[in-house]
């Protein structure tokens, strides 16, 4: 299972990759794999991409979602997007499209790939990185989120500045281990069609991110 990561997070988490528990969730990730050919998603070349696309220099914002989509031929990675093929693009998606154009005036994209938001310093991170086939939250609590807290923490540790939304009481539960005086955290309910009407619509985060990034001289997301 080669995976492609940024070898600027792989300086930046070397000490926990060489960690027991993440020794032990790559066993159990790698034996998945053999033991549900095609059916453990994202495809195990992409199950770092969202380190791959955004490099450790470039992060300004943080977006972390749950785990990747569990439907074949959704996820690729990175939290929230799908491939360009994805029709329809997912509910969740689409809502926060729908606040990008209520917030920004920014039309619908043609497709569902966030790239492009992560090439601009986005870090679209989930909490557990696989999932099984039609089974949410089915690698839930084997490592993946002792893991991406780390991520976290190290992010919050080492930067300043950087714009953390989070949407959803797991996502929110984050936010105690972020430095509110050297970054902005951004929460709301999360985007899903049972949710979005509670408080993600209205949020405003999208411009509240530019606005921030603006004040301490740091390039805006073009969302």
């Amino acid at each position: 299972m080669a995976v492609k990561i940024h070898p600027s997070w792989g300086d930046i988490l070397k000490s926990e990759f060489d960690k027991p528990y993440f020794l032990e969730l790559v066993a159990k990730v790698k034996s998945s794999y053999q033991q549900y050919p095609n059916k453990i998603f994202p495809k195990g070349a992409e199950v770092f991409a969202a380190f791959d696309a955004c490099p450790w220099d470039d992060v300004r914002v943080v977006i972390l979602g749950q785990d990747p989509y569990p439907t074949r031929g959704h996820a690729h990675g990175l939290c929230f997007s799908v491939v360009e093929s994805v029709r329809p693009i997912p509910k969740s998606l689409q809502n926060i499209f729908k606040e990008i154009q209520n917030d920004c005036g920014i039309t619908f994209p043609e497709n569902g790939n966030l790239f492009r938001w992560a090439s601009q310093g986005v870090f679209l991170l989930n909490s557990v990185l696989t999932v099984e086939e039609g089974k949410a939250d089915s690698h839930k609590g084997i490592g993946w989120e002792i893991f991406t807290d780390a991520v976290i923490k190290v992010i919050n540790k080492e930067k300043e500045g950087v714009v953390f939304m989070l949407w959803g009481a797991k996502a929110i539960s984050k936010a105690e281990t972020i430095d509110k005086e050297k970054h902005l955290v951004l929460t709301s309910v999360h985007p899903s069609p049972l949710s979005s009407h509670r408080g993600f619509f209205g949020c405003k985060h999208f411009s509240k991110a530019n606005e921030f990034l603006r004040m301490i001289e740091k390039p805006e997301i073009k969302w």
